[in-house]
């Protein structure tokens, strides 16, 4: 295995690197303060991330997530998506920020020339934002096959009912779109019963009941809980074929896994720096923190934990650049498990080294430590995940 980067990659790198520097992180400060003062209802998009993306987009650096368009694997992605997990001002800032980078994938892999059109490309341009809609609150969503959402064709048309939550996105003003997972076979095979549409966020029957915190913090665009009732689209708003569904969710995940693991990762080693510099200027006892055993002992733990996780994210995106999603199906199962582990443990080290800053919101540290511990949860819990890797081993082995 080679992880060396492409020397496209590198220059990206660079260009990134130098970004972040001048632009992402004196912008940090400055959003923060305009949040405050709109108020946590307020999901509008701060100003000054305009000119965020302007600056990226004037620096080619545009929806590199897409190899299509960045010309990089997923191996030459992956540290720049640990770089942009720095902040949470820079996914978005290079058009890179989930969910819409999986439903562009979605689009790109799946969508006829006319969906294309119609919202790939303005999502693209970064004019509009999305949303996925597919775990609901009345059943148990980490088991695809228990979504409950009905998609019933009616003539020309699909009507869509149902209940669903955690729709990250769809609180931006900007949200045109949602692709939503429901059964439009209850009867057929358990892998063949869903399928997916493009639900316009302005059709009639679709309501945002409200837009949920993540331990208590409330992100700009929201993760929200919205109904559907009776809600109609026409035909051609299905996304490849009736019970494609599962096959599409899957498709949907395998890069993206890696993107979101890597970010994580960058989140953490963020935490890592700003508790060794705790750590390097606090006093207690006649001596720095850093100079006490325990406190090194934390330092060292927490560097291990992230390299150990960032190789094995490096090798799954090197797996499905070789052999393709599928043939990394364990390392990407695994990667969910393993990186946003580590993140945790490494925050909340920092989080302890920081005392009773650590805890206030002076410091990013809770806000890191509810992102990292949520990442244990979406995208399939750690035991889904490793529910998958220990059958595959059993069957290894019997």
């Amino acid at each position: 295995m080679d992880f060396a980067l492409s020397p496209t990659a590198q220059e990206y790198l660079a260009n990134l690197q130098e970004f972040m520097d001048e632009h992402v992180y004196p912008a940090e400060p400055v959003y923060h303060a305009w949040r405050r003062d709109a108020g946590p209802d307020n999901h509008d998009l701060p100003p000054m991330m305009e000119d965020l993306k302007a600056e990226a987009r004037r620096r080619g650096l545009w929806n590199l997530f897409l190899p299509e368009a960045g010309g990089l694997s997923v191996s030459d992605y992956a540290p720049l998506a640990e770089l942009t997990g720095r902040s949470d001002l820079a996914p978005q800032a290079l058009n890179c920020s989930a969910p819409d980078t999986g439903n562009m994938e979605v689009l790109h892999m799946f969508g006829t020339p006319e969906q294309r059109e119609r919202w790939l490309e303005p999502l693209l341009e970064g004019r509009i934002r999305s949303a996925f809609a597919m775990t609901e609150p009345g059943v148990a969503s980490s088991d695809a096959t228990n979504i409950a959402t009905s998609i019933v064709r009616d003539g020309d048309e699909y009507v869509v009912n149902g209940r669903k939550w955690w729709i990250s996105g769809l609180s931006d003003p900007r949200c045109e779109i949602l692709i939503v997972m429901g059964k439009t076979d209850p009867d057929g095979p358990p892998h063949r019963q869903q399928s997916m549409v493009l639900v316009p966020r302005d059709t009639p029957g679709v309501e945002v009941v409200r837009a949920l915190p993540v331990f208590g913090y409330q992100d700009q665009e929201g993760h929200c809980e919205v109904t559907f009732t009776d809600v109609r689209v026409p035909a051609t708003n299905l996304v490849a074929g009736e019970g494609d569904g599962f096959m599409i969710s899957q498709a949907r995940l395998g890069p993206g896994r890696v993107h979101h693991c890597m970010r994580v990762l960058g989140k953490a080693e963020r935490a890592l720096e700003l508790m060794v510099r705790r750590a390097t200027g606090r006093i207690a006892f006649g001596r720095p923190l850093a100079e006490q055993g325990v406190v090194q002992q934390q330092i060292a733990e927490s560097r291990l934990a992230l390299d150990q996780a960032r190789l094995l994210v490096l090798k799954t995106a090197w797996m499905i650049d070789e052999y393709g999603a599928k043939a990394a199906r364990n390392e990407i199962a695994a990667i969910k498990v393993a990186a946003p582990r580590a993140a945790e443990a490494v925050i909340d080290r920092a989080i302890q080294v920081h005392g009773g800053a650590g805890v206030s919101d002076d410091f990013p540290l809770a806000e890191m430590y509810a992102g990292a511990r949520a990442m244990r949860i979406f995208d399939g819990p750690d035991e889904v995940h490793l529910r998958s890797l220990a059958r595959r081993e059993i069957k290894r082995f019997s």
